[in-house]
């Protein structure tokens, strides 16, 4: 299993610094969520203003897995994947999809390019 923390868009990335950093590594997430929406309804724009947290975390922590979810989409997939995001939530581009199998492939290739 993986665990994760995340952060909505009104909350700092140094927040997840002492989580982080801690020296004892059953304490320190798998994964960290940058929301780029508030939570709690589809369909939001993407706030690429939330991009520097996860060039932060990126640049602090280089093998951290770093997701991103909200207003993800084949448009705004390579601004998250170029701040280094590697782990993608796409809901309404996905489902809102003539081809999901297409957008998931798109979203997947503009990650994997940037590894």
């Amino acid at each position: 299993m993986l665990a994760g923390i995340a952060i909505k868009p009104d909350t700092p990335v140094d927040v997840l610094w002492d989580i982080l950093d801690n020296q004892t590594q059953e304490e320190v997430p798998d994964m960290v969520l940058i929301m780029t929406v508030h939570p709690g309804f589809g369909g939001q724009k993407f706030m690429a203003s939330e991009l520097p947290k996860v060039a932060a975390l990126r640049q602090r922590y280089p093998n951290l897995n770093i997701e991103v979810d909200g207003g993800l989409s084949e448009t705004t997939i390579d601004q998250a994947a170029d701040a280094g995001a590697n782990v993608i939530v796409a809901g309404s581009a996905v489902f809102g999809a003539e081809n999901p199998a297409d957008v998931i492939a798109k979203l997947r290739d503009a990650v994997e390019k940037r590894r």
